[in-house]
């Protein structure tokens, strides 16, 4: 019953905090029942059969032991354990308090939501959705202890740890094999949807082509499985997003050490008109303005298309590396301290109040919480004050000044991180090279001579003692921020883009074969009549 409690108040914060569709109210009794009926913990030989199980576990001869203490009324086994302890650690090892959690974010796959585990633990940890806390609204509706259950709510309804991500999907997945539930593919245009708003990419030009790719291949790596050892189904969908990418901005290696090349001009002029700008990057890096002949001339040639290509994969891995910075998430309790202590009092000490009523105890706190929010008041108007006083002292500095500080700044007085000169470049190089190293990645340098004919260039790993992943800049800034966004280690989002080309490359094979194959000779007589 108190898990029942849990699942439903879990349900509620997800249609009343999260805009989750009201359907998963409905689906989660059902589903839950299932479960129960498949453990036969409802059955009415089930106590029974839990003694007689703590009782055949012990090897040997039995010798009977009477209960002794303040619990000597309550039922025992013949080892003189307590009867209803052995039903509550038997129940706990059937239905775990993370099947609440499961179930939570089953019903929401079912009900076809945009709801991955990463929101379901995230929201967890946060608070926000009950179940380190949960055991205070159980006991609200379950009432006081009683002479039936007399083990407190907190003991058996508060979690010590929570549920990793992998455990939480193989373990929905887990609980619908149990019920027969036939469980339908994750939601990929609402979830590559939301991925791509995420990264700040163009939804309009990439979703469509994603789920094209999506449509044909029809991945096994996109419905849940109960393997642990599985990579999770938001990998195979970043995974097609990562190939749809590479196809549309041709993404196959010297993209990113062509624009990091570049001088100013270029990238003023892409940011001021997106593929309508005057200058293009040769093979060397260099900056050569059009002519206008060039710029009138037919718009299907391949010298313009190719410069739009190096201008939209230019804004591209632009905004790649500006948000790979920003994509890190945090917790809302680690904002301040005002919101840590409130996460301290509502969920980490939830239900702890002092064994005796102290009013002066109580006077002390609140004193120094009234202490804490003026402190913080005073020092809220001293920031500011000091900011302002800042920003008056730079735009009166640099009004007049053109030094080389002044010049990396913007009106607006963030630094301008695309304006690089060589020394600049060769930094950002040197960088992304010790980044790759950290995650045993290997940097290979531009190609040179490319022909049409390469097409899509496929990575492989090479084992070393450890793994090593050889692949060009462009591919690892992709790479690393959708990793980041699925919240997977960079590796492991490798990984998954490899499996992904890999039924690509046997789904091509398999069709070039069928069309190649020729008919037999006998002709039903259909086709001989044509």
């Amino acid at each position: 019953m108190g898990v029942q409690v849990m699942i439903q108040i879990q349900c509620k914060a997800l249609v009343e905090k999260f805009n989750v569709s009201p359907l998963i109210v409905g689906l989660a009794g059902p589903i839950f029942l299932r479960l129960l009926a498949h453990e036969n913990v409802l059955s009415d030989e089930w106590a029974d059969n839990v003694i007689h199980e703590s009782e055949s576990q012990t090897q040997g001869e039995i010798e009977l032991s009477q209960p002794t203490g303040s619990n000597k009324t309550e039922p025992h086994n013949l080892l003189g354990k307590r009867a209803v302890t052995i039903w509550h650690k038997s129940l706990s090892s059937m239905i775990p308090l993370p099947c609440s959690l499961a179930i939570s974010f089953l019903v929401c796959h079912v009900a076809r939501e945009a709801i991955l585990p990463t929101d379901i633990l995230k929201w967890t940890l946060e608070g926000k959705l009950p179940y380190f806390a949960a055991f205070l609204d159980i006991e609200k509706q379950l009432g006081p202890l009683s002479r039936s259950c007399p083990i407190s709510t907190s003991r058996m309804f508060r979690p010590i740890r929570t549920v990793t991500l992998q455990k939480l999907e193989s373990l929905a997945a887990s609980i619908a094999r149990k019920i027969g539930l036939e469980l339908p593919s994750v939601n990929f245009h609402a979830i590559a949807a939301r991925y791509l708003k995420h990264l700040s990419l163009p939804v309009e030009k990439i979703l469509p082509q994603a789920c094209q790719v999506y449509e044909w291949s029809m991945p096994p790596e996109l419905y849940l499985s109960d393997n642990d050892s599985r990579l999770p189904s938001r990998v195979c969908v970043m995974s097609i997003l990562i190939v749809t990418i590479r196809i549309l901005y041709d993404l196959n290696g010297g993209k990113w050490e062509l624009i990091s090349s570049c001088s100013n001009n270029l990238v003023s002029a892409v940011e001021n008109g997106a593929g309508k700008c005057g200058f293009s990057c040769n093979a060397r890096g260099a900056v050569a303005e059009e002519d206008s002949a060039s710029r009138d001339s037919d718009p299907h040639d391949s010298t313009s298309d190719t410069s739009k290509s190096n201008s939209d994969a230019l804004k591209l891995l632009k905004i790649l590396e500006e948000k790979y910075n920003e994509l890190s998430d945090t917790y809302d309790f680690s904002k301040d301290l005002q919101s840590y202590l409130l996460y301290c009092k509502d969920v980490v000490f939830a239900g702890l109040e002092p064994a005796y009523d102290d009013h002066e105890e109580e006077r002390i706190i609140e004193d120094f919480w009234d202490f804490y929010q003026s402190h913080k008041a005073g020092k809220a108007s001293e920031d500011g004050k000091t900011h302002s006083h800042t920003c008056n002292l730079f735009h009166h500095s640099g009004s007049g000044s053109t030094t080389k500080e002044s010049e990396n700044f913007r009106d607006d007085g963030s630094k301008c991180k695309m304006s690089r000169d060589d020394g600049d470049s060769n930094a950002a190089l040197r960088q992304l090279k010790a980044d790759m190293q950290e995650n045993r990645f290997v940097y290979i340098p531009p190609r040179k001579n490319v022909k049409k004919k390469d097409g899509y260039i496929r990575y492989a790993r090479k084992k070393d003692g450890a793994y090593l992943y050889a692949v060009h800049a462009d591919y690892y800034i992709l790479l690393r921020s959708c990793a980041k966004v699925a919240q997977v280690d960079v590796r492991t989002m490798h990984v998954g883009v490899l499996a992904f080309e890999k039924r690509l490359e046997m789904l091509e094979r398999r069709i070039d074969f069928c069309l190649r194959k020729r008919l037999p000779d006998d002709f039903c007589e259909f086709c001989r009549n044509e």
